[in-house]
């Protein structure tokens, strides 16, 4: 995850252009992808899909040298600048010039998607050695017709019932805000063998990207039966869960029993954010939260040039993969069942079920956990639910349940 972290780092994204393009080919080299190119004023709901832009270069030059160069950190350039070839004065530059006075060392991320402008980041440190005078100042790029980018993995399910998995893919040279949950996201995606739902891995540039995909999918968005957005996903803080708008989706009560043997914190829903806030918009009011590590804008390094590969530690991203894991595994097992023998507790023994366990280190827990099914098994409480109430793992229960249907005690 890690090295892939590192592939795509340097890669100048947006929310469209070949950037993007270049991104995805990259991970279709861990994953096959169906990618979609969405022209340029197709309408989305209330939104319209803007113009392409790509760059090639830019730089801010005194006497030759370059005192501010694109090919050094593409966050030195305004996302979506439009093309600039010009002398001018210091006075005349600073106000396109953007810098973080607190964080003097660092360069910021600053876009101008939606109206036309053009700037430059670079480091307080930097702009205080800019002696007044003439500097020479050139945006190599393009605005043009053209195509929103956006790709799909999916793993086929025993059902046709869906979870989507959604990353952005829009940011430039920021390695957790964007880069680790791609990276998570692909990793999880390989991981995922015969689920019982199917799997819709959707990397898009945020916002305009989720607002195309619904627009382009409201017609069967009722497949969707749950969702979970990755951002921010490889910090060396703890894991942070974003609930839905719902509050009470099955998603958010199986991050929290998952997360609970783990430091995290569990935030309630609010409309700002990452891709969550356009799935759960009124309109569709889907099961999706959002997982992170350190949520956005609250670490020092979020949108800055801090935000680099060394920022993201291999541990921390094998941390949030395998709580994805544990509660995709949760998710996927997840049954109400029905008790076919209520009247008293049926006899086990005879049913071979005690001696099927009697190998097991966890044989008494395991019988407890049979008791604690087949008491629950009234069609109104799910195996999370059993598990949630009897204490016990949620593996022996769902174990328990897979007996005792088999025995032919519990029905779905």
């Amino acid at each position: 995850m890690h090295e892939l972290v590192r592939r795509l780092y340097p890669l100048c994204r947006s929310i469209t252009g070949d950037g993007v393009r270049r991104t995805l080919e990259i991970v279709s080299e861990y994953l096959p992808l169906d990618t979609y190119e969405v022209p340029t004023g197709t309408e989305v709901f209330d939104w319209t899909v803007p113009r392409e832009w790509n760059i090639s270069d830019a730089y801010i030059a005194s006497e030759g040298r370059r005192v501010v160069d694109f090919q050094a950190s593409n966050l030195h350039v305004v996302g979506y600048s439009t093309p600039v070839a010009a002398t001018m004065s210091l006075a005349e530059l600073r106000g396109h010039l953007h810098t973080l006075p607190e964080q003097p060392s660092l360069i910021p991320y600053r876009t101008s998607y939606y109206a036309e402008n053009w700037g430059f980041c670079l480091t307080q440190e930097t702009l205080d050695g800019m002696p007044d005078g003439e500097y020479e100042v050139r945006i190599d790029s393009t605005l043009d017709d053209g195509h929103l980018t956006y790709a799909e993995h999916v793993v086929p399910g025993q059902v046709t019932d869906e979870v989507i998995v959604s990353c952005h893919t829009c940011h430039p040279s920021l390695a957790n805000d964007n880069l680790a949950g791609i990276a998570v996201a692909v990793a999880l995606a390989r991981s995922l063998e015969n689920p019982f739902y199917t799997y819709r891995f959707l990397f898009m540039p945020g916002t305009i990207g989720a607002i195309t995909w619904l627009a382009r999918n409201a017609d069967r968005i009722e497949k969707v039966k749950h969702g979970l957005v990755l951002a921010c996903a490889g910090d060396a803080g703890h894991l942070t869960y974003k609930k839905s708008r719902r509050g009470d989706a099955e998603i958010d009560r199986v991050l929290a029993y998952v997360l609970r043997e783990r430091e995290h914190e569990i935030v309630e829903f609010s409309p700002y954010g990452y891709d969550e806030r356009q799935f759960c918009s009124p309109g569709f009011n889907l099961g999706v939260g959002s997982l992170s590590r350190t949520p956005y804008a609250r670490y020092p390094e979020y949108h800055t040039s801090g935000d680099n590969p060394d920022f993201v530690l291999p541990e921390k991203l094998a941390d949030t993969l395998s709580a994805c894991q544990q509660a995709f595994s949760v998710l996927d097992r997840d049954r109400r069942y029905v008790n076919l023998s209520p009247y008293g507790e049926p006899q086990l023994g005879k049913r071979g079920l005690y001696d099927a366990l009697g190998g097991r280190s966890d044989a008494k827990q395991a019988q407890l956990a049979m008791l604690w099914v087949l008491n629950l098994s009234d069609g109104e409480h799910s195996l999370l639910d059993i598990a949630e109430r009897s204490g016990l793992p949620f593996d022996t229960i769902a174990d328990a349940a897979r007996a005792l249907h088999d025995a032919a005690l519990l029905k779905e």
